[in-house]
């Protein structure tokens, strides 16, 4: 007898590995390698976390309904075509088990979130990867990938762990090039930190499209990665789809009421946003000081290119700060192999991270 076995391709996927959290050796240590909120959470969101702890003997309201109702409030949505779940994350993985089986094929840029690759092939589907331009997504170069098996393409925009965007005007010819049974997914993970003039995070596209989504998440600016939540803004017909397909309590009690919490402090939200917004600027300054190359970044990490020398270059330049306490993130796994991505924290470890750099580049 044969023990139970996982359909084909499933090993050959390989798991997707988050941003360390621990480096021995240091007093103190920055996480500066998970893009979480430099100011923590809202108040108000702790607050209500808490409150929420006498119910935990209850079950959440499966529909979430205070929840996208305030979502629609605050973004201008319909309520009705909101799913939230369990990080945009779980938005990503339903969209593509509904929509994408063997023998399909899905396309995304290059340094795109590894996460649509491995939903894909979980699903027994192919990623394709199309080149990008300037570490930007290439419109002409996604289409260029799209065949009769393309059911899909996942657009992450700002991209990550790039920092890129593209503008509202390119993601339209995207979809105006894209066939009308091929799903558009607009990851805008990073959104809440746009301000741009030219860029929409694709909630119009949404409502002009039956074949687009767009998804967000809350553990950015809203800071509540540790709960898991975030939501996707669907056409009635797709949200009917992951309706059908979701657990019936995929989004937790405490996780609702914390959100809901952090939409109506918006004053929160614009002071991360601006927070970021300084310190990037500042760090990207200290950089280009330094003569170290950085991809221009709309979020709220920066991508930074090592030379490839020994001792300079982004494997030992990651294993030093590491050892000083300073955790960043390595990219070879998205073919950026010179480079490390650093999120923006909080102040003592950006400039904690700007010291031990300078150390080794010395500003000229």
């Amino acid at each position: 007898m044969t023990a139970p076995q996982p359909r084909p391709g499933i090993l050959d996927i390989k798991p997707y590995v988050p941003g360390a959290s621990s480096a021995s050796g240091a007093d103190r240590i920055f996480k500066l390698s998970s893009n979480e909120s430099a100011l923590g959470a809202s108040p108000k969101a702790i607050r209500a976390y808490n409150e929420a702890a006498g119910d935990l003997f209850s079950y959440p309201d499966g529909g979430s309904t205070a929840l996208r109702d305030k979502i629609a409030e605050v973004y201008g949505l319909e309520a009705s075509r909101i799913v939230c779940g369990a990080g945009s994350d779980e938005i990503l993985q339903l969209l593509t088990k509904a929509y994408v089986g063997e023998g399909d094929n899905i396309v995304q840029s290059d340094h795109g979130f590894l996460v649509y690759a491995l939903a894909a092939k979980s699903c027994g589907a192919e990623p394709r990867f199309a080149e990008e331009t300037n570490l930007t997504t290439n419109i002409d170069a996604m289409l260029a990938l799209v065949n009769d098996q393309t059911r899909m393409m996942f657009v992450a925009n700002p991209n990550n762990p790039t920092g890129s965007y593209i503008s509202e005007s390119e993601m339209l010819r995207l979809r105006q090039g894209l066939r009308d049974d091929i799903l558009l997914v607009i990851d805008a993970a990073y959104a809440e930190f746009m301000e741009q003039p030219d860029y929409n995070g694709g909630e119009r596209l949404v409502d002009q499209f039956d074949n687009v989504v767009m998804t967000r998440t809350f553990s950015k600016i809203y800071g509540l990665a540790a709960l898991r939540l975030g939501w996707g803004y669907c056409p009635p017909a797709v949200a009917d789809v992951l309706n059908r397909i979701r657990g019936p309590f995929n989004v937790t009690l405490p996780a609702q009421a914390a959100g809901l919490a952090a939409l109506e402090d918006q004053d929160f939200v614009d002071r991360n946003r601006t927070f970021n917004r300084e310190e990037r600027n500042w760090m990207t300054s200290r950089l280009a000081a330094m003569g170290l190359g950085f991809a221009p970044s709309f979020a709220n990490f920066i991508l930074v290119k090592f030379p490839t020398a020994a001792g300079l270059n982004a494997k030992d330049i990651q294993a030093y700060l590491r050892s000083e306490g300073v955790i960043v993130r390595e990219l070879g796994v998205y073919k950026l192999g010179d480079y490390l991505r650093v999120s923006i924290g909080e102040k003592a470890g950006n400039r904690k991270f700007i010291e031990l750099l300078t150390r080794k580049f010395p500003s000229s």
